[in-house]
């Protein structure tokens, strides 16, 4: 069996928490999915890791451990949050068998795609290269984003709950959580080059960061929307709506609600 059918194999055991509540195979399920591949990974091949390699494998358990706990932490409030939420996160109760074990394939297989640049690299046998360090410093950088984006918010909501956060990180990029998402990604990605071959190989990695960069931009859409309803009559959100980007910094792109393909 080769290192790609064992890292979906994992990821559908470890999502498979998906079937107690719908959503999880695509938020607590799929931190922790992300972590228990790198675990794979790095005993799989732990007699050929190399220092550069060995760190991509922690950043991916790294990353699958902060968010997965946030997330699980975030699930086990009983306040604000779950209430706010309330309607808008189909509950999956009405959701076929048939439905819910297609999601759980499709997205145990993005999970696989997404950490194919790692696994593949490992698979042939390749080692450390200027390739393989640029992706682990933007993965490390991708990491620190989202994870000091998130202290920020939690932080000023507890200043100002009914507010809409603009300090910080948030001064720059509207989902700066979601820019150190697509970062660390983007880093995975780049970490392939030169060691990733063959049509099956491209089209997975092509696949894992194509789909993951979709649902960053999908939930920034559901964000945004969210952030209309709540906050549309505030004119110091309407001002900083039309002058902060809302994925990238420096990129004049403000909003994202009218593109409808965006769905997820």
């Amino acid at each position: 069996m080769n290192t790609f059918a064992i890292t979906m194999i994992v990821a559908m055991i470890v999502s498979s928490i998906g079937f107690r509540k719908y959503v999880w195979f695509i938020s607590i399920g799929y931190g922790f999915a992300i972590c228990a591949i790198g675990i794979t990974l790095t005993v799989m091949y732990r007699g050929s890791l190399d220092a550069g390699l060995l760190i991509q494998c922690i950043l991916l358990i790294l990353y699958g451990l902060r968010l997965g706990g946030y997330l699980a932490l975030r699930e086990g409030r009983k306040g604000t949050y779950n209430r706010k939420m309330q309607g808008e996160i189909k509950d999956g109760k009405s959701m076929s068998l048939g439905a819910k074990c297609a999601i759980w394939i499709s997205a145990s297989l993005l999970y696989a795609c997404q950490t194919s640049p790692v696994s593949f690299r490992l698979e042939n046998g390749d080692f450390t290269d200027g390739w393989v360090i640029a992706g682990a410093v933007l993965m490390a950088a991708g990491l620190a984003l989202e994870t000091a984006a998130d202290v920020q918010k939690s932080r000023a909501k507890k200043i100002a709950p009914y507010r809409f956060v603009d300090t910080g990180l948030y001064r720059i990029v509207r989902c700066p959580n979601y820019f150190g998402e697509m970062t660390f990604w983007t880093g995975v990605m780049l970490s392939g080059i030169g060691s990733v071959s063959g049509f099956w190989q491209i089209l997975a990695v092509f696949t894992g960061y194509a789909g993951i960069i979709y649902v960053m931009f999908s939930g920034a859409r559901r964000l945004e929307m969210r952030q209309n309803r709540t906050y549309g009559d505030d004119p110091e959100y309407q001002a900083y709506v039309k002058k902060t980007p809302i994925m990238i910094p420096l990129i004049p792109l403000y909003s994202v609600e009218k593109h409808k393909w965006l769905v997820g």
